[in-house]
């Protein structure tokens, strides 16, 4: 019984830690400049791209994305650079309703970077809907 307490104990301590380190860098949805923010670094820690995690910060104001921008991230430079141009801006100006169903082709020789990309996208508008309910 103490083992399971004190493992339990351990537990909320870790998080609670874990809690309170994140900086406003981290945590999913903030204000910045009149606009909401939505931070893919935790809520899509899970999706890879080609050597890791592809986060991204996506921009709202008055429910329409402004712009979608990479964080930094351990894929291949020059590949990101070319996934960057292709698809940052392909749901600039939507609304996020219509953005979270964007249908976005991937960029040929960066599949996996623009695969994760998408998902991060698309995650972060699905979690941003449903923060709005």
């Amino acid at each position: 019984m103490k083992k399971r307490t004190i493992l339990h104990t351990s537990s909320l301590l870790v998080m609670a830690v874990v809690f309170m380190s994140l900086t406003p860098a981290e945590q999913v949805v903030t204000k910045e400049d009149g606009m909401t923010v939505v931070n893919t670094t935790t809520l899509a820690a899970d999706v890879e791209g080609y050597a890791g995690t592809t986060p991204v910060k996506i921009y709202i104001k008055k429910n329409k994305i402004e712009r979608v921008e990479a964080l930094p991230n351990m894929e291949t430079p020059k590949y990101f650079a070319q996934v960057k141009r292709a698809l940052l801006d392909k749901w600039k100006g939507l609304s996020v309703k219509d953005a979270a169903k964007q249908e976005v082709d991937v960029v040929t020789g960066a599949t996996y970077s623009s695969e994760a990309l998408i998902k991060n996208v698309r995650r972060g508008l699905n979690h941003y809907n449903k923060q709005k309910r």
